[in-house]
């Protein structure tokens, strides 16, 4: 690969000290990079000799970056990010003819509610962008750093405070269950709700806790879980036919409810709303083209309240 210096620093090595940084794993970062396992070593190599630091230090089978690469990765994180602003980035946008790629971090409720109906629109008016939505993660706030990221859409206790956020809608929490289940043939109480068996969402490896546990968690009562769903719009399905009750988003719960028979009921007691944000990084404010796509979603959020 041809070097490209800057004050006698081969820039490529900032890619390598990304992956490296990222996989903490020389294979993996090579395997990242599409380079051989050789060439990465090498690049750890003389990585180590500019910075007069290992960088990643090996510990058992495990490697972990220093001090100083823990010092360097967000400085790290903000150059190869606006590097690609700048390089995606022209004078004038115009959809018809984009050929954009935007990466948002949705979960699949909001995915189902706000995503899914912008597909048809942007087919319309920029053929050629492409959208990529991923699940949420624990590195949210890394990945959109990094440049990973363009959008992350979330509860506001799951976005940074260094970065706009704007207010998509707010939520609420009901209780969904199977239409044939008993205890809906009268008012839930709240020791009825903690009674029953519940089927809960965990998202991703780092994120356990998802929003509705957080709010059961101020009450001091944990409810019973029986069933653990990796998505949300799997959760009606795991309760037809049983007894089994769930938390869920009140408009994706209703949405449901329109083909399965599923009942919705209120909360036995008081839960804060769900304030969903939208999020972006805070040197993209001009980006006409992420703009534009922000516009479209607040847009379909808007009109979902209307629904």
């Amino acid at each position: 690969m041809l070097a490209v210096r800057f004050k006698g620093f081969d820039l490529n090595l900032l890619v390598a000290l990304d992956a490296l940084l990222a996989e903490k794993s020389v294979s993996r970062a090579a395997k990242r990079l599409n380079i051989s396992q050789p060439a990465a070593s090498a690049a750890l190599n003389r990585l180590r000799g500019h910075f007069h630091d290992d960088i990643l230090s090996s510990a058992g089978k495990r490697m972990f970056p220093t001090s100083h690469a823990e010092t360097v990765a967000p400085i790290l994180a903000e150059v190869l990010a606006g590097i690609e602003r700048l390089v995606t980035l022209s004078t004038v946008f115009d959809p018809a003819t984009s050929r954009r790629t935007f990466r948002i971090a949705a979960s699949d409720h909001i995915t189902t509610l706000l995503l899914t109906p912008l597909i048809p629109i942007i087919e319309r008016e920029a053929p050629d962008i492409r959208l990529e939505i991923v699940l949420p993660s624990g590195d949210n706030i890394g990945r959109l750093d990094r440049g990973d990221l363009d959008l992350i859409i979330a509860p506001d206790f799951f976005v940074s405070p260094q970065h706009p956020a704007d207010l998509l809608f707010e939520e609420r929490y009901v209780v969904a269950g199977w239409s044939g289940n008993p205890i809906f043939q009268k008012p839930l109480t709240e020791d009825v709700f903690f009674d029953q068996g519940h089927v809960v969402v965990e998202i991703g490896p780092h994120q356990s806790a998802i929003s509705a546990e957080i709010k059961l968690g101020e009450s001091g009562r944990r409810r019973r879980i029986e069933v653990v769903a990796p998505l949300f719009s799997t959760v009606p399905w795991m309760l037809l036919d049983t007894n089994r009750i769930a938390m869920m988003h009140e408009r994706l719960a209703v949405a449901m409810a329109q083909n399965l028979p599923l009942t919705v009921a209120p909360l036995p007691f008081a839960s804060p709303a769900i304030r969903e944000v939208i999020q972006y990084h805070r040197t993209r404010q001009h980006d006409e083209a992420l703009q534009w796509l922000l516009a479209h979603i607040k847009a379909q959020a808007a009109t979902s309240l209307r629904a």
